[in-house]
């Protein structure tokens, strides 16, 4: 049922910020290249999962294609190649929307980079049935690497203070039902501290401090992207010190080396350490079923899976 699910308010309120971003901004972004990004996730999605529910089937088919062809005719079990039932389209929805809202390009080709390789992620880079990419993420990194006409515009949304009081107040919605404050409020609270020193060591006044905090694509990757919670760490205090980690390098990046997408690429580089945090500091995974009541006493093994 529409809007049992928080991924639903994910989805309405990432709607409301393209909606508003067109219609105040004035983006140049096309309405085709909105519908070539929305429908390439969700095709990339239904193909993907096809495909990986059919796969673990295959080798017990072969093996019995084996056995059976020594004494009788071969046959195949294809009940077992029927995909299995799933309900993946809203995340798919979600990375298309991240995708319209931080990614541009010129070209139909560079939205399709972006977006089959964003869902793609998933299903490769996963360890033991968790992906550590965020997929919008791999995919705007995926599309600056490998194309030539994609870019992000870190400053696109402005430093309007009504902006940031309608992220801070619908992220936080997601993140109270999520429980994933702590990752925003760490990397947030350890990017502004950096920022704050080296504000007071270059000696500038603190209208400059606050210009540079109020970006709303800071806060759309705080609130909506680094928080995303199937490709984080599991337990607290790894998900606080890899914020931590996430906003000391994108920290650097910005001030040392100049790069004003910084955040984008410190999430891209330090989203495999998800596996060592996973390792250092061990707890139940996160379960959208659980988050959204289909699971009134879960058992650990439930989470996990």
């Amino acid at each position: 049922m529409l809007l049992k699910d928080i991924r639903d308010y994910q989805i309405l309120f990432l709607s409301l910020f393209l909606v508003l971003g067109i219609g105040t901004r004035d983006w140049t972004l096309r309405p085709d290249l909105i519908v070539v990004a929305i429908g390439t996730c969700l095709i990339t999605q239904l193909l993907a999962e096809r495909a990986a529910s059919i796969w673990p089937h295959l080798k017990p088919n072969i093996q019995n294609l084996f056995a059976q062809s020594k004494n009788s005719s071969p046959k195949l079990n294809f009940d077992l190649l029927k995909p299995q039932k799933t309900n993946s389209l809203r995340s798919a929805a979600i990375t298309a929307l991240s995708l319209c809202l931080l990614l541009r390009a010129e070209h139909y080709t560079t939205m399709i980079v972006a977006a089959s390789l964003a869902i793609l992620s998933k299903f490769i880079f996963q360890i033991g049935q968790k992906h550590f990419f965020n997929p919008a993420n791999f995919g705007i990194i995926a599309a600056l690497i490998l194309t030539k006409d994609a870019w992000v515009s870190p400053g696109q949304w402005g430093e309007d203070w009504w902006y940031a009081l309608l992220f801070a107040g619908t992220g936080g919605m997601v993140l109270k039902r999520v429980g994933r404050w702590d990752t925003t409020a760490a990397f947030l609270g350890s990017y502004a501290f950096l920022e704050a020193i080296r504000n007071i060591w270059l000696g500038w006044t603190w209208d400059v401090y606050f210009h540079r905090l109020m970006s709303g694509s800071l806060l759309l990757f705080a609130l909506f992207m680094i928080t995303d919670p199937r490709s984080i760490p599991n337990a607290r205090i790894s998900r606080f010190v890899w914020a931590a980690c996430i906003a000391l390098l994108a920290f650097i990046l910005r001030n040392q080396f100049f790069i004003s997408t910084s955040i984008f690429w410190a999430l891209f580089a330090l989203a495999p350490s998800t596996l060592l945090f996973d390792y250092l500091w061990s707890a139940p995974r996160f379960s959208w079923s659980f988050v959204n009541g289909r699971l009134s006493f879960p058992r650990r093994q439930e989470l996990i899976t």
